[in-house]
């Protein structure tokens, strides 16, 4: 079967008028607080909105059926020209002017890693700033998903698409209809932010800087609007404890959250990776917050301000705030940890690979995958006593088709040669051991900060330009779960069929 090119284009037409309107809700950020860049960020979104509409409309006749294969190859290059688009209003405004720091810091944004190659955020203009929290607002949720909303209008269908871009070994459907679970996941989504931006405002941060991070937040991503990021206000211990709610809110499948809205709390009761990831941020954050308290220099490590309301506070929420920001891969950084003893640094280096919940904006390995695989190793020891016995895995009290923990088996072998073979790629470029395992961890991850020479006090600004593309290929691989993006690189994917 030949691929339907004309759908491709036309749905990547229509990404590229989402983009250009969101740079145009910029240029109304910079025009407010005349920031000297209204006009650049302007022209940045009537040219994404220009490429848009050519591309829709030259390849406005086309076969509105989507095969499984068009679903992947829009995912993957609608991330790639997203992230091409994103880069104008970095390069027009000069706040970013060579093209390869500017694509690095997009696709960290619509990745939502976080990682960035700015030295002095707080120069940056506003309107510009705006947008590049914006880039992880869009890539949270996925703008694919987004764009799913209103597939309907086109008469095409987006289940293909949403089992391309749902995180998880399996995509939760709240409504028979697609269409409809887009956009209660995105109200959802949006009430989050929403919500967020007001609780920081009334703790004290100004509306810029509350909008900013309400959606670095519920994305998952990190971008702060200060150098220090969130130790800025390391003197405000409410506005760190409201981020970490909703951090733990980002971090949980946003099914869940619908349900507690609709009064179905014992399906969350009784959710299995719920309880599991709730267990593992309490579990975690003691461990963390013991060390701190007895062994580590929490005043040393911190940026700002490092005791309120007491030793043992200061200890708890510094441990609470960075194991949530490892586990959901926020990235947002109140202290730093490298500095708290080699347990804690291997520690959270270790949590890197944990993930939030599937169906969260979280990157990582995900807590679901880690739960069936540790069932499945437990229940191998019961079929070597009896090879006989028929013992499936259950999660959620329902039996696990042995075919999704294959996937899952597969999904973590090849996560972790990813990782193996990203850490190589980085050292080629005569980055030390600990920095590239660091980097590897943490761009596949979508972490945002790293190890060693890129440690939470630091950026990535001293990466080599090679190595930002290399770590931009992780970020998006590490994004899209790794088999959406390798399964393009294979040959048999472009054979007609």
């Amino acid at each position: 079967m030949k691929l339907n090119y004309k759908i491709i284009f036309h749905f990547l037409g229509l990404l590229l008028l989402f983009n250009g309107g969101f740079m145009l809700l910029s240029t109304l950020i910079s025009l407010i607080y005349k920031d000297g860049v209204t006009f650049q960020l302007f022209l940045s979104g009537i040219l994404t909105l220009l490429a848009g509409v050519i591309s829709m409309l030259v390849t406005r006749r086309h076969n509105k059926e989507m095969n499984k294969r068009e679903g992947y190859i829009v995912v993957t290059f609608g991330w790639i020209i997203m992230s091409l688009s994103g880069t104008l209003p970095y390069i027009l405004t000069e706040s970013i002017p060579d093209f390869t720091n500017a694509f690095f810091e997009t696709m960290s944004g619509y990745t939502t890693t976080g990682a960035s190659i700015l030295n002095d955020i707080e120069v940056v203009p506003k309107g510009v700033l705006f947008w590049r929290s914006l880039t992880h607002w869009i890539g949270g949720m996925g703008i694919i998903v987004l764009a799913i909303a209103i597939l309907p209008l086109l008469g095409i269908g987006g289940m293909q698409l949403f089992a391309a871009e749902a995180p998880g070994p399996s995509a939760d459907k709240l409504h028979p209809r697609i269409t409809d679970t887009a956009k209660r996941l995105w109200l959802i989504y949006f009430g989050y932010t929403a919500a967020e931006t007001i609780l920081l405002q009334v703790a004290g941060m100004s509306f810029f800087d509350a909008i900013n991070h309400a959606l670095s937040t519920l994305s998952t991503g990190g971008f702060s609007t200060k150098n220090a990021s969130v130790a800025y206000w390391n003197g405000q211990p409410v506005i760190q404890y409201i981020i970490m709610l909703f951090m733990f809110l980002a971090g949980t499948n946003f099914v869940l959250s619908y349900f507690a809205f609709k009064g179905k709390v014992q399906k969350i009761i009784h959710d299995e990776e719920f309880k599991l990831y709730f267990k593992f941020i309490v579990v975690f954050t003691i461990i963390a917050a013991l060390i701190i308290y007895f062994r580590a220099d929490v005043s040393a490590s911190s940026i700002n301000h490092p005791m309120v309301w007491g030793e043992a506070e200061s200890a708890f929420r510094h441990a609470l705030f960075q194991v949530l920001t490892v586990v959901t891969t926020t990235g947002f950084v109140t202290a730093d940890y490298t500095l708290w003893t080699p347990f804690l640094v291997v520690f959270f280096f270790g949590l890197m690979f944990l993930g939030g919940s599937a169906g969260s904006t979280s990157g990582g390995v995900k807590v679901v995958r880690h739960l069936i695989l540790i069932k499945n190793g437990f229940l191998e020891f019961k079929r070597t006593l009896h090879p006989s016995a028929i013992l499936p895995v259950r999660y959620n009290k329902r039996a696990i088709s042995g075919d999704i923990v294959f996937n899952i088996l597969g999904f973590f072998i090849l996560y972790m040669l990813s990782f193996i073979i990203g850490a190589l790629g980085f050292s080629m470029f005569q980055i030390d051991f600990q920095s590239s395992i660091g980097l590897a961890a943490s761009t596949l991850g979508n972490v945002g900060p790293a190890l060693g020479d890129f440690g939470p006090v630091n950026n990535y600004a001293a990466l080599p330009h090679l190595a930002q593309w290399w770590a931009c290929f992780l970020m998006l691989i590490g994004r899209l779960e790794l088999f959406t993006v390798l399964i393009l690189l294979t040959p048999f994917f472009w054979r007609n069929r």
